[in-house]
C-alpha cells in the first residue's frame, strides 16, 4: 500500500493533452496473444490511444493497480467535493510512467485538455476531470488508470509481426465496463476463435 501511496503522490501528468493521430490502430484494441512472454502483458486487453509512425501509446484495460482507488486520489491531489466518492476502480495503464493519470471516457464530455480519439472514447488527462467526476459532473462512462503501455517507431509493428498481439475492434462495453477479469477472454470472443487455437497464429483479426 505504501508503494502505491508514493507512485500516486508523484504523479506529474495530470495536464498534460494526448497528441492523437487518427489512423494506424488508434481507437483499436490489442489482445496479447496466449504465448504472450512478457508477463507484465500477459491476457492483457489494450486500447490503442495513438498510433503513427512515431510510435504508439495505449492504456491496458482489464488490470488493477493494487489497491489503489478513487478516494485514494482524491486524497493524494486534494480534490475535494460534498458527494459520495464515486465507486470507480484504478486500474494499471501499463509500466511506463506509473506516476501518470490517464481518464478514458465517452466522448459526451469535452472540456479544455481533452483529446476525442474517434466519435465515442476521448481521454483528458487533467486534475479538473477529477474535480468533475468527484462532483459527479463527469463523463457518462470512464475508465480511470495510471500508467501507461507505449512503443517506439516501429515496435509495435515488429510485435504484431512476432505474434505477439491480435487487432480488434474496440468495443465500448468492454472497453469502459468494471467486469476486468473476463475483459480478455470477451475481447478474444469478437474474433470468433478459441485461444487455444490461436497460439502460432498471425496477429491480426
Amino acid at each position: 500500500m505504501k508503494d502505491i501511496v508514493s507512485r500516486i503522490k508523484k504523479i506529474g501528468g495530470w495536464g498534460a493533452k494526448l497528441p492523437v493521430e487518427p489512423r494506424w490502430l488508434t481507437g483499436q484494441f490489442l489482445v496479447a496473444m496466449p504465448g504472450m512472454a512478457d508477463p507484465r502483458f500477459s491476457r492483457t486487453v489494450i486500447y490503442v490511444c495513438s498510433h503513427g509512425p512515431s510510435g504508439a501509446m495505449g492504456l491496458v484495460i482489464n488490470r488493477l493497480f493494487g489497491e489503489a482507488d478513487f478516494r485514494m486520489l482524491l486524497e493524494q491531489l486534494n480534490v475535494e467535493s460534498v458527494f459520495p466518492t464515486p465507486d470507480i476502480p484504478v486500474q494499471f495503464g501499463g509500466p511506463v510512467e506509473m506516476g501518470r493519470g490517464f481518464v478514458l471516457h465517452s466522448s459526451e464530455y469535452l472540456r479544455e485538455g481533452t483529446t476525442r480519439i474517434d466519435d465515442f472514447v476521448a481521454i483528458t488527462a487533467t486534475v479538473e476531470i477529477i474535480q468533475d467526476i468527484a462532483d459527479g459532473k463527469g463523463p457518462d462512462r470512464i475508465l480511470m488508470a495510471l500508467g501507461y503501455a507505449g512503443w517506439g517507431a516501429g515496435q509495435l509493428e515488429e510485435e504484431l509481426k512476432g505474434n505477439g498481439w491480435l487487432t480488434v475492434a474496440a468495443d465500448e462495453n468492454i472497453l469502459f465496463d468494471f467486469d476486468l477479469d473476463s475483459k480478455w477472454d470477451r475481447a478474444m470472443a469478437k474474433i470468433g476463435i478459441s485461444p487455444a487455437m490461436l497460439s502460432d497464429t498471425a496477429g491480426h483479426a
